[in-house]
């Protein structure tokens, strides 16, 4: 029997995405409920070669698969995990038919069912599915099984930018601004379609064979409307959430201005400006931090430049109205000084 979910907007994705009322746990029968990779082409060891983009083959395979002949996991050579998230596991994958390198992202459909997450993936996919900018990772199609959900990502090969601030511990000024550059381009875009991502973090931002940026994850993503352009509902990161929304009150695009200078200033200091370094409980904890947020109390590091510094306050203002917009972001002076 099949569930049909709830309050989605297109009969198609129930259709493709139609979830079973009981799935089996049991049903997991590989080990630790990942995909067999047992393929001889991947193994831990096997190089890969990123491709620049969707190449002619691969764009070819796209078109073929319809409703009446969509994808299967037969479609794909699995590779090593990626990594782990709160519904399943992403795997680098090669389409056999182009032998196009990419990303395969699988949820179980238990776990969302649980988590009552249904229309938050139906939106996700169809906000990025549609989405073509050089720094927005590309989603290339979707597909389904008994137990699973698969999205098909492009492949980013450097990782996400978290792990990255984590190994260096802080970035060079000339390297946060290439990334906050990049970013800004990709905002623009999104904002010009009526878009906000509303989850901008590191853990989100990805990063190619060539150290581009790849923003990624629009499961907060919302399209606003010019009769409903400010939206209610609290989601995000706490570190990230600017004080509208943390104080309950409506928001637009300029959420993600405040992430933009709160992004910044992690970069160059390693750490977000309102965490707070506690062992207290975490209600303790989360408070504070909301508290800080709505103060805009925001300390920044001497060694910090005064046209990064300059920036991030532009952007990090209580008021979203004044909040630096994102074309003058693309020409401060701390852009154009390191991206000449």
């Amino acid at each position: 029997m099949l569930l049909k979910c709830r309050n989605l907007l297109q009969k198609s994705f129930i259709e493709q995405i139609a979830i079973k009322e009981q799935c089996d746990d049991n049903d997991q029968s590989d080990t630790d409920g990942q995909l067999p990779t047992d393929s001889p082409v991947f193994d831990n060891t096997t190089p890969v070669v990123p491709q620049k983009a969707p190449s002619h083959k691969l764009v070819d395979v796209i078109k073929e698969k319809t409703p009446a002949k969509s994808w299967t996991l037969n479609d794909f050579e699995i590779g090593p995990c990626l990594g782990k998230g709160k519904f399943g596991q992403v795997y680098l994958a090669r389409e056999k038919k182009s032998k196009f390198i990419i990303a395969l992202k699988a949820q179980y459909k238990s776990e969302i069912i649980s988590n009552s997450t249904q229309y938050q993936l139906e939106r996700e996919i169809g906000i990025h599915s549609h989405l073509r900018h050089p720094h927005i990772l590309r989603l290339f199609g979707f597909f389904h099984d008994d137990s699973r959900v698969y999205t098909i990502l492009e492949y980013a090969a450097r990782g996400d930018l978290f792990s990255l601030i984590y190994r260096k511990g802080r970035f060079e000024e000339h390297l946060a601004a290439k990334y906050i550059c990049q970013l800004a381009q990709a905002l623009i875009y999104l904002h010009n379609r009526s878009i906000i991502h509303r989850d901008i973090k590191p853990e989100n931002l990805l990063l190619d064979e060539k150290d581009n940026i790849k923003l990624a994850d629009f499961g907060w993503s919302v399209r606003t409307r010019v009769v409903d352009n400010r939206r209610h509902t609290l989601c995000g990161t706490l570190d990230y959430l600017p004080p509208e929304m943390v104080e309950g009150r409506d928001h637009d695009e300029s959420v993600d201005l405040w992430s933009l200078g709160v992004l910044l200033y992690e970069m160059l200091v390693g750490r977000p400006p309102f965490e707070i370094s506690s062992k207290e409980s975490r209600e303790s904890v989360y408070e504070k931090t909301y508290m800080r947020i709505r103060r805009v109390d925001l300390n920044i590091p001497e060694y910090i430049s005064k046209e990064a510094s300059n920036l991030i306050r532009k952007l990090v203002q209580y008021k979203p109205t004044h909040r630096l917009p994102l074309r003058q972001v693309l020409c401060h002076p701390f852009i154009k000084r390191h991206l000449k």
